[in-house]
């Protein structure tokens, strides 16, 4: 569907994936841009689990009959409990946006950075966690691409004047529209993914992570993998911060491996793209990649939506090269890297949209800021190619990380 210049799409229902245990990065300093982090902080709530039914001497047709019956009871009534809380009936047909702001339906509205929704990593992990949000609440889900910064502010007003219940805003850049709409809006919640809250404010929540732990651990591992020395990221805009903690924290754990080993490597290479179109550029992250390549890298990390994603791709092509993801498991967004991804440097974005959305059901949500998790994907068909003694070595040092015992040297 299409509104105005932009891409719309609504959404059903879909299932919550796998469960990870990841650091909450509950202990990072504040950056120094930002005032103190002394605002509301949430926790981490597990998703809802039916039990198996025992098993008795009943016969198989209706022990068939009877588990299908039970869970859907089960399943419904745990619906229109969380539903009737917030004044809202489940509903007795298909979702459409045409119940958003009855009271009928429960509405979340995505509102996309300049980077397309199927972004393989940053934009789709926030689309995934909208829809497994409302698959859960009996909800309906629906999301609006953005083409052009200017137009943030029209595409959360397109929400917004039709009452949703929530609007998720993707990016660091969107931070200022969305604090003006939660103030022109008080009455709907708002979640802003990498928006940092210095102050409270009741109806906005920043989902906020650790970025610089995830690539440190990245590091890390890419110090103890390259044979040259040579390691290089080519990343979206230094201007959003998160993409700068990713960036260095790379850098220095390549720089802690190397100590660790007793070698000099040349400083990891950390490649910006400019300002703008910073995450929706493949075409200049597969030929930065080439020219790294061509310069003896051969561990390169690919960190800005599809702009990194083209750095992946063409690192794939190469022989003997590693490359590393971002964001979300890249190893099934993007299966045509996997000729060369090691691991992907995550952070937990679908699960920390899917928990606050849960809080707000709830009525626990008092805005502030949301700590998400991070971590590093699983290796893969790389775990039988990467020494066992080097991840011996990242599995013993990823807790001390994650908690703050070994420090990422990142500048917040």
């Amino acid at each position: 569907m299409k509104i105005g210049n932009e891409n719309v799409m609504e959404h059903g229902f879909i299932g919550l994936g796998q469960h990870f245990s990841f650091n909450s990065g509950m202990d990072r300093i504040p950056r120094i841009s930002e005032p103190p982090r002394n605002s509301h902080k949430n926790e981490l709530i597990s998703p809802l689990v039916i039990d198996r039914f025992t098993l008795g001497h009943t016969s198989m047709p209706e022990i068939i009959f009877e588990r299908r019956f039970m869970i859907k009871r089960v399943i419904s009534v745990v619906a229109v409990v969380a539903l009737t809380a917030l004044g809202f009936a489940a509903p007795s047909k298909a979702a459409s946006e045409s119940d958003c702001g009855t009271g009928k339906l429960f509405c979340i509205g995505l509102v996309t950075d300049t980077g397309k929704v199927d972004d393989k990593s940053f934009n789709q992990s926030a689309w995934e966690g909208a829809k497994a949000a409302a698959n859960v609440n009996g909800g309906f889900a629906k999301y609006i691409e953005t083409t052009d910064p200017k137009d943030y502010a029209t595409n959360i007003g397109q929400f917004a004047s039709k009452k949703y219940n929530v609007i998720i805003g993707v990016g660091f850049l969107m931070a200022e529209a969305m604090t003006k709409a939660a103030a022109d809006y008080p009455k709907i919640k708002f979640i802003g993914v990498d928006q940092f809250q210095g102050a409270a404010v009741p109806n906005l929540t920043g989902l906020v992570f650790p970025e610089d732990k995830a690539g440190f651990l990245a590091g890390y591992l890419a110090g103890h993998l390259t044979k040259t020395g040579k390691t290089g990221a080519v990343l979206g805009t230094d201007l959003v911060p998160p993409v700068r903690y990713f960036g260095e924290g790379y850098r220095n754990g390549v720089a802690y491996a190397a100590k660790e080993l007793g070698k000099k490597y040349p400083a990891t290479k950390l490649i910006y793209h400019a300002p703008d179109n910073a995450f929706n550029d493949p075409a200049w992250g597969g030929t930065t990649a080439q020219q790294l390549l061509s310069q003896g890298y051969d561990v390169i990390f690919g960190a800005g939506g599809n702009t990194g994603n083209g750095a992946l791709l063409r690192v794939a092509k190469k022989k003997g090269a590693y490359c590393i993801g971002v964001d979300s498991d890249q190893w099934g967004t993007l299966p045509e890297a996997r000729p060369c991804l090691v691991t992907s440097a995550m952070k937990l974005i679908d699960k920390g949209v899917a928990a606050v959305v849960k809080s707000i059901v709830e009525g626990t949500d008092k805005g502030g800021n949301y700590f998400g998790k991070v971590g590093l994907a699983p290796l893969h068909d790389f775990s039988s190619k990467v020494p066992a003694a080097y991840q011996a070595k990242l599995k013993a040092i990823t807790p001390k990380v994650l908690n703050g015992t070994v420090k990422t040297g990142v500048k917040l």
